[in-house]
């Protein structure tokens, strides 16, 4: 790698502490909503709001960072908006300030993912991106462990407010840390992927998608996946707690540092697996872990149920993390279009993540949390078998 340690190293403390900007509070908001009297469908409609919401804006954010001439910006913008996202919670728990929380939260999600693979492809270039990205990813889940492990000991011994109080400390030190990488090393042209002058090739919104169906066919096997993936932490927490075989704080936070540990070492081996072949085989067999954790949550709940089930998920979504970018960076390599495509992709995973709250805690509210987490395990039977369907459009990525 030729880059300089110089920029290298902020980038890789802005993946570990931007830990909180991608899930923040998310985790625990369940859990400190239900022991303040919220049902389970309210839960869940409340959290599902915030994803619609950042659903909405990702594409969007994705061209303004492809022609965005300072990509650290859109760093700084999500680090503000999780300052904002746990100081209203901590202010108010009504519908409305707990809503309006989990959209500012929504929207620094949102924003980033194309920012940090912007960043990425601007320093290392498309030669070297994926193992500048394998590595990155590592380092975000290395901070998604520790700050889980922080969060779960504070919340312990101080409540939920300090839990709310680390994630607005992890904002704030990202946006410091991506303040440290010289804006000369991020090559913008090289950034977006283009090999064009960039007036001549001018973003296009969602027709990058439309018009690209590998990109089509990933984005809709991870909004079916995400569907099913997105409700089984929450409500398994959720479930944990109602029958009092958990304390809240603790046991949210070791779930998230389980997976969160298995994804370091899942993020280098599918770093590793990539650049001998393809991200098509990374992706398949990341759809096929949640099959199995439907069935033991069903089985299986509160904490004999923890380790198995969280490094099944750390397994699943570390490939993801890793192959889902490289695949959009891959495919989209020379149109200018990348952080827009990856704006794209993460829209369309979106709706099935935004949904799947409401649909998990409806339905465990109705007919119980057991058969829920078969009924979304049997999310990632539907993208496994549309994966493997239209292969002849994606293994070659």
């Amino acid at each position: 790698m030729t880059s300089r340690p110089s920029r290298i190293w902020p980038l890789f403390a802005v993946n570990f502490f931007m830990a909180d900007m991608q899930s923040g509070i998310g985790p625990f908001v369940g859990v400190f909503l239900q022991e303040r009297g919220w049902a389970t469908g309210l839960i869940g409609t409340a959290l599902t709001i915030g994803n619609v919401a950042g659903m909405l804006v990702t594409t969007p954010i994705g061209g303004f960072i492809d022609s965005s001439r300072n990509k650290r910006l859109w760093v700084v913008i999500p680090g503000i908006f999780v300052v904002l996202a746990s100081a209203i919670i901590l202010i108010s728990q009504n519908f409305r300030a707990v809503t309006f929380s989990q959209v500012a939260q929504s929207l620094a999600s949102a924003a980033i993912v194309p920012a940090v693979t912007g960043i990425t492809l601007g320093i290392a270039k498309q030669k070297g991106f994926n193992a500048l990205n394998g590595r990155n990813q590592a380092f975000n889940h290395a901070g998604n462990m520790v700050g889980a492990a922080l969060s779960g000991y504070l919340g312990y011994k101080f409540g939920y407010v300090a839990v709310f109080v680390l994630a607005a400390v992890f904002g704030a030190i990202a946006i410091a840390c991506v303040l440290m990488i010289p804006a000369k090393a991020i090559d913008d042209r090289q950034a977006r992927g283009s090999k064009e002058d960039e007036s001549k090739n001018p973003p296009d919104a969602m027709s990058v998608l439309l018009k690209h169906k590998p990109l089509l066919v990933l984005a809709l096997a991870l909004a079916i996946f995400h569907l099913g993936n997105a409700a089984i932490v929450p409500l398994y927490g959720l479930a944990a707690v109602a029958e009092g075989q958990a304390n809240g704080p603790s046991f949210v936070a070791t779930t998230v540092v389980i997976a969160q540990g298995v994804m370091v070492v899942t993020s280098l081996v599918a770093m590793q697996a990539a650049g001998k072949r393809n991200y098509w085989p990374v992706i398949l067999a990341s759809f096929m872990f949640l099959p199995v954790r439907g069935v033991l949550a069903f089985f299986v709940t509160g904490w004999w149920g923890v380790v198995p089930m969280q490094v099944l998920d750390g397994i699943g979504t570390g490939l993801q993390t890793v192959a889902v970018p490289g695949m959009v960076a891959r495919s989209l390599d020379g149109t200018g279009r990348i952080n827009l495509g990856q704006g794209a992709v993460i829209t369309v995973q979106g709706v099935g993540a935004s949904l799947s709250p409401a649909l998990g805690g409806w339905i465990a509210q109705w007919i119980g949390y057991g058969p829920t987490f078969l009924l979304l395990g049997g999310f990632g039977l539907a993208s496994t078998a549309l994966w493997l369907a239209f292969g002849a459009h994606v293994k070659k990525y």
